[in-house]
């Protein structure tokens, strides 16, 4: 800003090295910030899991005929409500943010929405999908270390590795609800902590 910002200082004094790409850098109090969001109660069914991975394998992407690009999605059970691409994941989550905040006269909260991302569930892509005050995050890609240890402090539901009827819960199990009559013949299903 042109005044400068008075408590540069403070501000740049604690940085975090992130686990995206490039080792991005978080100054400030976003760590501590992390520890005042509380993520709402909400629950994910198995179908619902399904119908997501399958709308995602159903939507025409720039990915599809090019390559090179991420896809980030928000769902309302496995109801698709917006898509987007972007050869950033971050602007593509960033879209998807100011989409929900340009509908937020329609209560378009992040309570019952689920964040689907292409991309690598790192410490960033949690950190804003808690911002959004969204519980639940979904991926066919998997996850960093860094972003799992937030979304456990965060008790945020990540779901990575998600292709097809297959999926790996790293965290918040307790938001997943199974059907035992969408378990295939031979799988079986056990919740572990990390």
């Amino acid at each position: 800003t042109r005044q400068g910002i008075s408590d540069i200082e403070a501000r740049t004094a604690k940085r975090v090295v992130t686990t995206g790409c490039g080792q991005g850098s978080v100054f400030g109090d976003l760590m501590a910030e992390v520890d005042s969001i509380t993520l709402p109660a909400a629950t994910l069914s198995q179908a619902d899991l399904y119908g997501i991975v399958n709308a995602i394998r159903l939507q025409e992407t720039t990915y599809k005929s090019s390559g090179s690009v991420h896809g980030c999605a928000l769902f309302h059970g496995a109801e698709m409500l917006v898509f987007v691409e972007d050869v950033g994941r971050h602007n593509a989550i960033d879209t998807i943010a100011g989409w929900m905040w340009m509908n937020s006269k329609e209560e378009m909260s992040g309570a019952d929405k689920v964040f689907y991302t292409t991309g690598r569930l790192t410490s960033e892509m949690v950190i804003k999908s808690a911002q959004m005050g969204v519980p639940i995050v979904v991926s066919r890609s998997g996850i960093t270390q860094m972003g799992l240890d937030l979304a456990q402090r965060l008790g945020l539901c990540a779901i990575g590795r998600a292709t097809n009827k297959r999926f790996l819960c790293y965290s918040g199990v307790d938001r997943l609800r199974l059907q035992r009559e969408l378990m295939e013949k031979g799988l079986s299903f056990t919740a572990q902590t990390v």
